[in-house]
């Protein structure tokens, strides 16, 4: 079987942008159009493709299409440059990460390689635990995960621990927690979290006070660097990693480890598939190595 390629390429259009009407607009032809094309993919493959919903989104079956696609991108670029004799174009890769692996070791990790290869990157941030799905549903081609396990078809190489410790600037110790983390003081103090899939912060205070989601005042600050700056400036205490801990150890007044017997190790793990093109091959063998050499995988 045959893909139409006008078809397979507004199929494509609408699953990334979650619209016929941005579709239409990168593809410069009306939405009517871009309905039209993948309305014949439809009938052509005899199952529907795309979830008509707003944000537009694949059926498990336009899932499996989506991943074949992008995955054919890659193998494309990369054919097309041994016929150019290795002088490749740009490849884009989109990858699923939390944020803070964004904010610590990946850029370093990485900034040799996308500084000599042209790799544009679209790069989704979600919480590690969540990171996972975007892979199986085809909308990235590698991610950053705390599974361990591979799905069918893909590959998975441990990275590494990041190691996290909750704290607290001073100031916030004195007003919240003047006799430390107490439960009554838990319940009082506010926390600081990225988003409300973050878990980290929530599963200690469950763990060691029995205090449940819901049970005490939090803030939600998405990014590394701000999430920091909440603590560092006393809106809140937070899980934060030992690696930024680390960096920003410039003789300043340190924040206060709240629970020095309790660090929360979480093991990271890189999963892509197992047949992809050599230049992803390339860039994953890459992301395993450098990551392995800073987190200490």
């Amino acid at each position: 079987m045959d893909l139409d390629p006008k078809q397979a390429e507004a199929f494509l259009a609408v699953a990334e942008t979650g619209s016929f009407e941005r579709a239409g607009a990168r593809l410069n032809i009306t939405p009517s159009a871009v309905s039209q094309r993948l309305r014949v993919l439809e009938s052509s493959l005899g199952k529907p493709m795309i979830v008509r919903s707003r944000p537009c989104r694949p059926t498990p079956m336009g899932q499996r299409l989506l991943q074949y696609l992008r995955r054919a991108q890659l193998l494309k670029t990369d054919f097309e440059a041994d016929i150019r004799n290795g002088e490749a174009g740009a490849t884009t890769v989109s990858m699923a990460l939390n944020s803070d692996s964004l904010g610590t070791w990946f850029f370093p990790a990485l900034a040799g390689l996308l500084a000599r290869d042209q790799f544009i990157l679209d790069l989704v941030v979600e919480d590690q635990d969540h990171t996972f799905a975007l892979l199986k549903t085809g909308m990235v081609i590698g991610c950053v995960s705390t599974v361990a396990e591979p799905m069918r078809g893909c590959s998975v190489e441990a990275l590494g621990t990041m190691r996290y410790r909750l704290v607290a600037s001073r100031a916030f110790c004195q007003r919240w927690l003047p006799d430390g983390l107490t439960r009554e003081a838990a319940r009082r103090a506010p926390v600081v979290a990225y988003t409300r899939k973050d878990t980290l912060g929530s599963n200690l205070l469950l763990e060691h006070f029995g205090l449940p989601e819901g049970a005490y005042p939090c803030h939600y600050v998405p990014g590394t660097e701000a999430h920091f700056q909440a603590v560092r400036y006393g809106i809140g205490y937070a899980m934060v990693p030992q690696w930024l801990l680390d960096k920003h150890d410039d003789g300043a007044d340190p924040l206060v480890d709240l629970a020095p017997a309790h660090p929360t190790d979480v093991a990271l793990y890189w999963h892509t598939w197992k047949l992809q093109s050599p230049r992803m091959d390339e860039l994953s063998r890459h992301i395993v190595t450098a990551a392995r050499a800073m987190l200490g995988g």
